[in-house]
């Protein structure tokens, strides 16, 4: 039986750090495990293949359209990742009609599929995004440490953080800012506003290990986003158990919960501000917050991700490398972690 083979058309380029790359990356990962022949690409160049999955509506639009017309039988999965869901299929008929031409669709959490209509639900799959580390929550001991992990660009409301700091008093709290600057602007502001508040540190885009450790290091991460298709970032807070400060947009809701206990109207820096001061000021707080966060651990546990995407290509019609047998150590181990979290529960 010959491996499919499977291109992955992402807008961004080899070299980047964006959501849309590191999600391509991951998602040939788990098809060459399963037994595919999965290539990245930034466009679909008439190369021989069973199977297009194409990363956001607008973007990769010409791929999705060149690759149905040459081969209108076989299968074409669009994810939606965004900005596409929150906004573009609203306002672009080309956007919009990228989710008719796709077979599939994918959408990163429970919640976006209240944007498609009823024909669209039926062709759609939540697949969420996983994280696999060894690392584990540990603050530092000193002081209150927050990060903001994400680009500086506007659906992200990067500097909400900073409007919010300038609410709150007192000592010891370290606001820290990853993420590349998208325009020299954003790069300007992010100076200035460190410059007026030495509490907060812009420090630009990190690898992605050093992002894990800052991560790690922070008692809890903030996430102002305007829009999220359903960001990574939020599936690292959650493996790793840091306590998240939410906007309350459908894509955060969507992976932390209705009543995840820390969502703030989005754009409000005031409510932003008293999450921070609740965080900060009452222990039973946060420890409801890491609480809310490991409820949530399994929905980023890399093999659920992996059976989603197993059972979304045999209902494409490919044919996948069967599962290798478990021993029944593997079994005996599997029941006991399952038992284990139920009794957690």
């Amino acid at each position: 039986m010959s491996s499919p083979k499977a291109v992955i058309v992402t807008p961004a380029p080899p070299a980047s750090r964006s959501g849309n790359r590191n999600t391509a990356v991951r998602w040939a990962r788990i098809l060459r495990d399963l037994g595919c022949r999965a290539t990245i690409a930034t466009a679909w160049d008439g190369r021989p293949c069973d199977l297009l999955i194409a990363l956001h509506a607008r973007k990769s639009r010409a791929a999705l359209q060149a690759f149905r017309t040459r081969h209108p039988d076989r299968p074409a999965i669009l994810a939606l990742t965004g900005t596409d869901l929150y906004r573009d299929i609203r306002c672009d008929a080309g956007s919009a009609a990228s989710l008719d031409l796709a077979s599939h669709l994918i959408v990163l959490q429970e919640e976006a599929l209240n944007e498609l209509t009823a024909v669209q639900r039926r062709k759609a799959r939540v697949i969420l995004q996983t994280v696999a580390t060894a690392l584990t929550h540990a603050p530092t001991v000193r002081g209150f440490r927050l990060c903001v992990l994400g680009h500086l660009r506007e659906e992200k409301d990067p500097f909400r953080i900073v409007a919010a700091l300038g609410r709150l008093t007192g000592e010891g709290l370290e606001v820290i800012h990853a993420g590349k600057a998208l325009s020299p602007a954003m790069a300007a502001d992010a100076r200035r506003h460190m410059l007026a508040d030495p509490r907060y540190r812009w420090v630009g885009e990190l690898p992605h290990w050093k992002a894990m450790r800052l991560l790690a290091s922070c008692r809890a991460m903030v996430i102002s986003s305007l829009m999220e298709g359903g960001a990574h970032v939020v599936s690292e807070a959650i493996a790793l158990g840091v306590p998240v400060i939410a906007s309350d947009i459908p894509g955060n809701r969507g992976l932390l919960g209705y009543r995840y206990p820390a969502l703030y109207p989005a754009g409000d820096a005031a409510a932003l501000a008293h999450l921070i001061r609740l965080a900060m000021d009452e222990p039973g707080y946060l420890r409801s917050l890491a609480a809310a966060i490991r409820r949530r651990h399994g929905l980023v546990d890399p093999e659920r991700e992996r059976r989603a995407w197993r059972k979304l290509l045999v209902d494409c019609g490919l044919r996948i490398a069967a599962e290798p047998a478990r021993s029944q150590s593997q079994t005996r181990n599997a029941s006991s972690s399952r038992t284990g979290r139920k009794l957690r529960r």
